[in-house]
């Protein structure tokens, strides 16, 4: 009899643990949902009005970031996703990444930085 009870009342718990995770689960998509449609459109930050479309040369520019670099097919390649992504490319072959804080914080599934 005391089996039946251990039984009966571990599958009540496992149900309550479980109803409750599906329940904060659909919260936090609900949540997610409801903040990516609050949030402004990206062309419309600054003062409600339209942003200039981007006019970087990414190939020219990440030709001249990667002039020195001993893989520059890798440089390049890097260096133009990362310049599509952020919209910039900084000065020089190496550093300089406060010019371009978006360029400096991507960073590779290791951890390490992407951007050239």
């Amino acid at each position: 009899m005391p089996n039946i009870i251990t039984k009966t009342l571990f599958a009540s718990l496992v149900i309550s643990l479980l109803t409750i995770y599906l329940v904060e689960s659909s919260d936090i998509d609900e949540m997610v949902i409801r903040t990516n449609i609050e949030s402004p459109a990206p062309e419309t930050i600054i003062g409600g009005a339209p942003l200039p479309p981007l006019t970087i040369d990414c190939d020219g520019d990440c030709e001249a970031r990667c002039k020195l670099s001993s893989r520059p097919r890798l440089c390049k390649r890097a260096c133009g996703t990362c310049c599509a992504r952020c919209g910039c490319v900084p000065p020089g072959t190496s550093g300089n990444y406060d010019a371009c804080p978006c360029y400096a914080n991507m960073t590779t599934h290791g951890g390490r930085h992407k951007c050239p």
